[in-house]
C-alpha cells in the first residue's frame, strides 16, 4: 500500500467507525462507563485524516506533476494527527497504532512484512506509554493481532491483514472472561471493539470484502453496573498535548500521573508532541504535573458523574462543574457583608509600567523576561487572597493560560485569567476593578473594559520579514493592530502617525499612549500633536512604560 492506498484504508476506516460508533459506545463500560469510546475512536481518526489530507496538499506543493505521496508521509501525518488530536483512552492507544505502521513503512510501502513490523511495533509502543497496562482490552487484542500477523506465513498484505483482524477478533471475544467488570455488564472490551473496527477495514481495503463479525451487544446480566456513590475513584478525564520535553520528563510526568489516579496513558507522535490522559480527582495536579514536564497544549478537562445516575454524559457532568463553580463564584463574600479578599495580579514589562499597575492596587509579575507557565502559576500561589484575579496582558497564550488557570484553583483559592492581550488593555480592566464587587461581577466589568480597548503598538522592525502587508526591511516602522502588521513605512514616526488614523479611524474618546525604552525623542509630542489636530475632542493619556520591544504601546477606548 503507498500513500494513496493508505488515505483509502483511513476513509474506509472513518465510515465504519462511524457506522459502528453507537454499537461501541453501548459496549463501554471501562475503565468509565462513559460511553464515548465509539465517538472517541471516531474523533481521533478524524483528526488523523485531517492532518493526512493537509499532508497531501502540501505534498503536492512542491512535488512534480504526477508524483506519489509516499506511505510514509501519509502515516506519519496521520500518527501526528491522532496524537495531537486524541479523545479519551482509545483515541490515544490508535494513535500509537498509527505511529506503529508510520515507522513500519518508513522505508517504502505497508506489505505483508511492514504490517508485522507495525503492529509489534504499535503494541510495544501501547504498553510503555500505560502506566498499569490491563488485559481483558484493547492492549490484549492489539498483542493478539500482533501475534497472529507475525505466525501467518503467506508474505501477502491482504493474508496478514486477515491473519490480524481475526486474532483480534477472537481476542476481543475472550475479553469478558479477563476483566471482570466486561464479565458482570456482559460487554466486551468497547476500545477493542474499535480496533477490530480499523483492522477489518484494511482487510476490506486489501481483499476486495469485509470480515463477517458477530453482533457485539450487551449480554442479559443480573443487573446493570451502577457506580458506587460511595466510590472515591476519579473525577475527572484530563488531557493534553505535552512537548518541549524529553524522554525523561515523560517519564516522571507518567509516574507523577500514575501517583494522582489511573488510566493513565503518555505517548508520543514519534516527532516531539506527547499526548497525556488521566482520570483523577486533582485535575489541577495533573495540569501542573504537566507544566512542570513541558508546554502544554490542548487542555481539556471533563467531569465524570462519579455519584450521577447511570445515563448521564459528559455534557450532562461538566455543565454541572461549571454551574458548580459559577455558585461558588458568586457565592464569595455575599454573606460577609465586607470586601471580598480579593488579588490582582498583573504581568507588566517596564519600570514605568509596573508602577502604573501597582499604583492601581494590582501586584506585578515582571515580564521583562520570557514568561513561562510554571512562572505565573508560582506568582498566583504567592498571593495569599482567597480570590486571585490575573491580568496575562498578552505574556502567555490562551492554551498556557488555560492550563495555568486549572492548576490554580483549588479547594483554598478561586482563580480567573482575564482576556487582556497587552498592558493598555490590562490598564484598562484594573481601572473599573472594585473589590466592593462579588467576584463574577468584578471580573466582568474588568473583562468588558479590557475588550472595548482596542490596541495596537509601534516597533522598529529587527530584520527582514514578510508580513500580511509586504516586506518589511531592517529599522523600518511596523504598526501593529493586536499581534497584526498593518503599516510598514521606512520612518518610525510615520508609521506611528498613520497608525493611529487606523485605529482612530473607527471612534474612540480616550487614547493611551505607553512609551517604550527606546522610544525616540521627540515621537510621544509627535503623536500626541497627530491626535489633537486631527481628531479633536479625544482625550490623550502619555505615560513612560519602559518596556521592551514596543516604542509605543496604544490603547483606544
Amino acid at each position: 500500500m503507498d500513500g494513496t492506498a493508505l488515505l483509502r484504508w483511513g476513509r474506509v476506516c472513518l465510515e465504519d467507525l462511524g457506522q459502528r460508533r453507537e454499537e461501541i459506545n453501548a459496549l463501554n463500560v471501562f475503565p468509565i462507563a462513559d460511553a464515548d469510546t465509539g465517538t472517541n475512536m471516531l474523533a481521533t481518526m478524524r483528526a488523523a485524516m485531517q492532518a493526512a489530507d493537509a499532508a497531501v496538499v502540501s505534498a503536492h506543493s512542491y512535488r512534480a506533476p504526477g508524483s506519489a505521496v509516499s506511505a510514509h508521509d501519509v502515516a506519519a501525518a496521520m500518527a501526528r494527527g491522532a496524537t495531537l488530536g486524541a479523545r479519551g483512552n482509545s483515541g490515544i492507544i490508535l494513535s500509537q497504532v498509527l505511529r506503529g505502521i508510520a515507522e513500519a513503512v518508513h522505508g517504502g510501502p505497508l506489505t505483508g512484512r511492514t504490517l508485522r513490523e507495525a503492529l509489534a511495533r504499535a503494541s510495544a509502543l501501547v504498553r510503555e506509554g500505560l502506566s498499569v497496562p490491563v488485559e481483558g482490552t484493547i492492549l490484549t487484542v492489539l498483542d493478539c493481532a500482533a501475534g497472529c500477523a507475525a505466525a501467518c506465513s503467506d508474505p501477502a498484505l491482504a493474508e496478514v491483514a486477515v491473519a490480524a483482524a481475526d486474532g483480534a477478533a477472537e481476542a476481543l471475544g475472550a475479553t469478558p472472561a479477563q476483566l471482570g467488570v466486561l464479565r458482570a455488564a456482559g460487554v466486551v472490551d468497547a476500545g477493542a471493539r474499535g480496533l477490530v473496527v480499523l483492522l477489518d477495514s484494511l482487510v476490506s481495503v486489501t481483499l476486495g470484502e469485509a470480515p463477517t463479525r458477530p453482533q457485539y451487544v450487551r449480554a442479559e446480566t443480573s443487573g446493570a453496573v451502577v457506580p458506587d456513590a460511595t466510590d472515591p475513584g476519579p473525577h475527572f478525564e484530563v488531557m493534553y498535548v505535552l512537548t518541549d520535553t524529553d524522554d525523561q520528563q515523560v517519564a516522571r510526568l507518567r509516574a507523577a500521573l500514575a501517583g494522582l489516579g489511573d488510566s493513565v496513558v503518555v505517548v508520543g507522535d514519534g516527532s516531539g508532541a506527547w499526548s497525556t490522559h488521566v482520570h483523577c480527582a486533582d485535575a489541577g495536579a495533573a495540569v501542573e504535573a504537566g507544566l512542570a514536564a513541558g508546554t502544554l497544549s490542548a487542555v481539556r478537562i471533563e467531569s465524570f458523574a462519579i455519584t450521577a445516575q447511570v445515563g448521564h454524559t459528559h455534557a450532562d457532568t461538566t455543565a454541572n462543574a461549571d454551574g458548580a463553580m459559577q455558585a461558588a463564584w458568586r457565592g464569595v463574600a455575599t454573606d460577609r457583608g465586607e470586601p471580598a479578599d480579593r488579588g490582582v495580579l498583573a504581568v507588566a514589562s517596564g519600570a514605568g509600567a509596573a508602577a502604573l499597575f501597582e499604583a492601581a492596587g494590582a501586584v506585578v509579575l515582571d515580564g521583562d523576561g520570557p514568561i513561562t507557565g510554571a512562572a505565573l502559576l508560582s506568582a498566583i500561589r504567592r498571593l495569599p487572597n482567597r480570590e486571585v484575579l490575573v491580568l496575562p496582558n498578552g505574556a502567555l497564550p490562551a492554551h498556557d493560560l488555560l492550563a495555568v488557570g486549572v492548576a490554580a484553583r483549588d479547594a483554598h483559592r478561586d482563580v480567573l485569567l482575564l482576556p487582556s492581550g497587552s498592558m493598555v488593555q490590562g490598564l484598562a480592566a484594573l481601572a473599573v476593578h472594585d473589590h466592593g464587587r462579588i467576584a463574577v461581577d468584578d471580573a466582568f466589568a474588568m473583562s468588558e473594559a479590557a475588550a472595548a480597548t482596542r490596541w495596537g503598538s509601534l516597533r522598529a522592525a529587527a530584520g527582514r520579514a514578510l508580513t500580511m502587508v509586504g516586506t518589511c526591511e531592517p529599522g523600518d516602522g511596523l504598526g501593529l493592530v493586536g499581534h497584526d502588521v498593518v503599516v510598514i513605512d521606512r520612518d518610525v514616526r510615520t508609521a506611528g502617525l498613520t497608525l493611529l488614523d487606523r485605529m482612530l479611524g473607527f471612534g474612540g474618546e480616550l487614547v493611551t499612549l505607553l512609551m517604550g525604552r527606546s522610544t525616540p525623542v521627540g515621537l510621544a509630542d509627535a503623536l500626541v500633536a497627530h491626535i489633537t489636530d486631527g481628531f479633536p475632542g479625544i482625550e490623550v493619556n502619555v505615560y513612560s512604560g519602559g518596556q521592551q520591544g514596543d516604542l509605543v504601546q496604544i490603547g483606544v477606548e
